[in-house]
């Protein structure tokens, strides 16, 4: 091997580096252990443990904790600097937003009330439910059906005051269409920007946001996330900010005594006489005096029911009145009567009613919130909006409480010192509302506030604080953003699947290292040096490069060492040839990794396209999986070719001898003279029967589709004890009208997807649901569990795993594994042709693929209701098709190439005689890979994440059917489409 020197320079540097990057993790994991043990040790509950352990880690943030000679790292330096755990490794939320491009029209025609535009915006909807194409394509093509003579560029609709630079009234509908394309396209980068700076300053580690495509969606993934409420609010919050003045005038005092008697006759309540003590001042007819202006009371009165003041009480935080959140309801709904709301005076009609956040007595813990009245307008627009600020942050109040302060530009704070000379002058109170909630409302008790600089103060927390400025800062979505798809893993299922995941690993690796020294001996030892840098080599890249490793990825590593050891065994099987010819070492050692080089790339490079193809196509942990292979296979290369070969060298060269086999397999394999063309029709018929039951039950039992192509919401539970899946979905069926209920891992864990509100994508149809949930799986929960607690399953009780999938992400989640799998066959018989030179290599190839997919399809169709672990159709199993794909054509590539070889060799096919010899000079290396590769999948499969079991299943099955395919099925089609099959000078036939 020429420039041995480089090549021992390289892989030192390389594995320096690798050493260097991984120490961050094992430093950040020391760290993050230590803060563990230091919360536990001060903290009982989980709750108070995980406050202590953030604080701990914020304390050390600039810090440095890690020397490591040359240079020193902060605590915040070495966590970016660590490998990136995945939302199923770390737990945590994983979403795709779709920002509604019907708010987005809405807002570009200025809320038009044209009939014909807001009836193709309701019909865009519907088409949207079986369309592929975009919203925007759907409301052309509704407007188009829709708009008769009218046209999108009237005054009415898109040729207003807030389009008039690009968009006037002479305009045809084509040429309104493009600007509208371009608005859209604008306003939806802007609401990502707005994600991205909201996300990125919400101090999760290694958060991730894009844009998916042109398309109006943005995947958020937020691993190690621990509050997945306040994270879901704050991504999917519009953040209308406005400021409202306050009227706490006597006319509102005598609306509210006029309400409470339209009440009275309107809910048909009467009088009654009770005795009372003299009033303190936080009793209600305390309430009634202040609004009337009256301060004295009886020791007894004649009492009524009240209906609007029995439900007040007194302001706490700076409200006209107070009321239980319990009631808040209830007296909403007396204020929207239209017999209460025409008590208002005529000065005072367009009031809005506000209500403030919510706040718990400290003595009893009753909750409540306060009402404000503000002055409104016909419009019913504040004077100022949100759109004014510049800037804001979390800061202190004088009090020390936390705050938000803010900066407005030039025009706002000209509009803002207005607003508060006027409550300076009223003595009133200005309301800075949040979507509706009043945070704060402040007096200008100082005068005029000049220059816009303003502290926005009320009862906070800290993280309310610091949301509201993130908000702010970042600005407002210009239209509302949907959950359309989401997935949410608990911290303890991601600290499973890392314990499983690490003790599976070691035990595939275990087994494939003592299996290479068994069947190799001292090369073998070689092999297992090259394959353990490997596996440093592919964590080191994998931290490098900031990517996140996934359990699927974990998988791919699996898998990566069966490839990595594919390269060892063909390599050292052509040793053994050479060896067999009578060569002397060096030249068998030389000659066999020559030869092998052709095999070991054609097999790495269609391994390699397919996993290209699920990089592409796959999101989340899918192209997880696709990284981790797509990085093992540079890896596997260089180790098998270079290392392997330094270390082999480096023996033989001592003078000492390799025998590259063991007393038990020496010989093993050796004059093997299968006739396998000659058994090709058997083959036919075995595979003929069994593609006749797979799509047999394809067509009648079909296949089991999870929600990824669907729609629908999954719901992972755990319970303290044994429950039956049949009762439970009983149950449940009475709450959701429908529902799929499975056990999974245990008669303790089950898997519960419904349909229920499957259109509805918002964050209260969520929280609906999983509240109808909890309802419904009370009677098999512990008594005393909370909501919170089951929620977050903060004993190992409740839900552990959440996904939802819209059906329309659901239709192009089908659409793109269809590509996915069409375009990996198309990519790899073109590969093929243009390798083998003849068109007979790719039909068979391409037609051993799908005899593998249609069988492993089969196989789930058939097995999918008695197996104990869940064998959904889902993206995951995408992926498994997909890789089957490749190991099929890995070992495809494999006897072709040596088919190749022999035929030029031996000048033809000589009747299916070359082939057969071609086969069997193989065979060792075909059923060696295999099984080694089997026994890394099922030590996977056994000792793995139950998560991982369908994945792993389809894997093992592919792998079998691909080994059986590749010699049974390829090579026999490639060979009758053979036009010169040649003359066969024994019987092969």
């Amino acid at each position: 091997m020429q420039n041995k020197g480089l090549v021992k320079l390289f892989a030192l540097l390389f594995g320096l580096v690798s050493i260097y990057q991984l120490s961050f993790t094992f430093k950040a994991n020391q760290i993050e252990k230590e803060a563990k043990t230091y919360a536990e040790s001060k903290f009982q509950t989980s709750e108070d443990i995980s406050e202590a352990e953030v604080h701990y880690l914020d304390s050390l943030s600039s810090q440095e904790v890690f020397d490591i000679g040359v240079a020193n790292f902060t605590f915040k330096e070495v966590k970016e600097k660590s490998m990136n755990l995945g939302l199923d490794l770390k737990g945590g939320l994983n979403v795709i937003l779709e920002i509604s491009v019907k708010d987005i029209l809405k807002g570009l025609a200025n809320k038009s009330k044209d009939p014909a535009f807001n009836k193709a915006l309701a019909d865009a909807e519907e088409i949207q439910k079986d369309a592929q194409e975009s919203y925007l394509e759907s409301f052309y093509q509704a407007w188009d059906a829709t708009k008769g003579d009218q046209k999108l560029a009237s005054p009415d609709i898109f040729a207003n005051r807030n389009l008039d630079d690009v968009i006037n009234i002479n305009m045809t509908d084509d040429e309104v269409k493009k600007e509208i394309d371009q608005k859209v396209d604008e306003s939806i980068v802007s609401a990502f920007e707005v994600l991205r700076k909201r996300i990125d300053q919400f101090g999760v580690t290694s958060p991730n946001i894009q844009r998916l495509g042109n398309t109006g969606r943005v995947l958020v993934e937020l691993p190690g996330v621990k509050d997945v409420k306040r994270a879901t609010e704050l991504i999917t919050t519009t953040a209308q900010l406005q400021f409202w003045d306050v009227d706490n005038g006597q006319s509102i005092g005598d609306f509210f005594v006029a309400s409470n008697e339209t009440l009275k006759k309107v809910l048909g309540v009467e009088e009654k006489v009770v005795a009372t003590e003299a009033q303190d001042s936080t009793s209600t007819d305390s309430t009634i005096d202040n609004l009337l202006g009256e301060t004295s009371t009886d020791s007894t009165t004649v009492g009524q029911v009240n209906p609007i003041f029995d439900l007040m009480g007194p302001p706490r935080s700076g409200g006209m009145i107070g009321i239980k959140l319990e009631d808040k309801e209830k007296f909403e709904s007396y204020l929207n009567m239209p017999q209460v709301r025409a008590n208002l005076p005529s000065d005072a009609r367009n009031i809005r009613f506000a209500f403030g956040l919510p706040t718990a007595d400290t003595e009893t813990g009753i909750e409540y919130v306060d009402l404000y009245t503000l002055k409104g307008n016909r419009a019913n627009e504040p004077e100022l909006s949100g759109a004014v600020i510049t800037d804001a942050r979390q800061s202190y109040s004088v009090t020390n409480q936390p705050s938000v302060t803010m900066q407005m530009n030039a025009k706002g704070a000209k509009i803002w010192e207005e607003i508060t000379g006027r409550a300076f002058t009223n003595k009133s109170q200005i309301a800075i509302v949040l979507d509706d909630i009043v945070y704060s409302a402040p007096t200008a008790s100082n005068g005029a506030i000049s220059g816009g600089n303003t502290e926005i103060s009320g009862n906070f927390t800290v993280n309310e604080a610091v949301d509201l400025a993130n908000v702010l800062r970042a600005g407002k979505l210009p239209a509302s953003a949907d959950i359309v798809q989401a997935d949410q893993v608990g911290p303890s299922l991601g600290k499973e699947a890392i314990d499983s995941g690490t003790k599976s690993f070691l035990i595939a690796l275990s087994l494939v290292l003592l299996w290479m020294i068994m069947y190799y001996g001292k090369a073998g030892i070689f092999a297992d040096i090259a394959l353990l840098l490997n596996i440093l080599l592919i964590f080191g890249v994998l931290s490098g490069l900031g990517a996140v490793l996934t359990l699927p990825g974990l998988a791919g590593i699996v898998l990566t060492i069966g490839m990595s050891v594919d390269a060892n065994v063909l390599i050292f099987e052509r040793i053994r040839e050479e060896i067999g010819k009578g060569k002397t070492m060096k030249e068998a050692v030389k000659d066999g990794f020559a030869n092998a080089l052709s095999s070991i790339l054609d097999a790495n490079i269609t391994t390699g396209l397919t996993a290209l193809i699920l990089f592409v196509f796959g999101t989340g942990p899918i192209k997880g999986f696709a990284t981790t292979l797509l990085i093992g296979i540079v890896t596997s290369l260089f180790t098998a070719i270079f290392i392997t070969r330094l270390l082999v060298d480096w023996y033989v060269n001592k003078g000492k001898n390799l025998d590259f086999s063991t007393s038990i397999t020496k010989g093993l394999f050796k004059n093997m003279n299968i006739k396998f063309i000659a058994k090709r029709k058997v083959a036919y018929v075995v595979s003929g029967i069994l593609i006749l039951v797979s799509l047999g039950s394809l067509f009648t039992n079909k296949l089991d589709q999870g929600i990824d192509f669907v729609g629908g919401r999954t719901y992972q539970v755990r319970f303290d004890k044994a429950v039956s899946s049949e009762d439970v979905a009983k149950d449940l069926n009475a709450v959701f009208g429908s529902a799929e209920v499975k056990t999974i891992g245990g008669d303790h864990q089950l898997k519960i997807s419904t349909k229920y509100k499957v259109n509805e994508n918002s964050a209260e149809a969520d929280e609906e649901i999983q509240t109808m949930l909890f309802n419904g799986l009370k009677s098999y929960l512990p008594a005393d569990i909370s909501y919170t607690e089951f929620s977050e399953a903060t004993n190992g009780v409740g839900k552990v795993l959440s996904s939802k999938v819209s059906p329309t992400i659901a239709d192009d989640i089908k659409k793109e594994s269809f590509w996915a799998v069409l375009g990996s066959l198309v990519v790899v018989f073109l590969y093929i042709l243009g390798r083998f030179k003849r068109w007979q290599f790719s039909i068979g190839a391409v037609i051993a693929v799908f005899h593998d997919v249609i069988i492993v399809l089969g196989i789930f169709s058939l097995l999918y209701k008695f197996m104990p672990f869940s064998m959904e159709i889902d993206q995951a199993f995408i992926a498994a098709i997909l890789t089957v794909i490749g190991y099929s054509l890995n070992d495809t590539v494999v006897v072709f190439d040596r088919i190749r070889e022999v035929i030029a060799e031996r000048a033809g096919f000589k009747g299916g005689a070359n082939i057969n010899s071609a086969i069997n000079s193989t065979l060792s290396r075909t059923l060696n890979t295999s099984l080694t590769t089997l026994v890394v999948l099922i030590a996977m499969f056994a000792f793995g994440a139950e998560s991982l079991r369908g994945l792993l299943f389809a894997l093992i099955v592919g792998v079998v059917v691909g080994t059986y395919s590749s010699v049974f099925i390829a090579t026999p089609i490639m060979y009758d489409t053979l036009n010169d099959k040649g003359d066969a000078p024994e019987e092969v036939e």
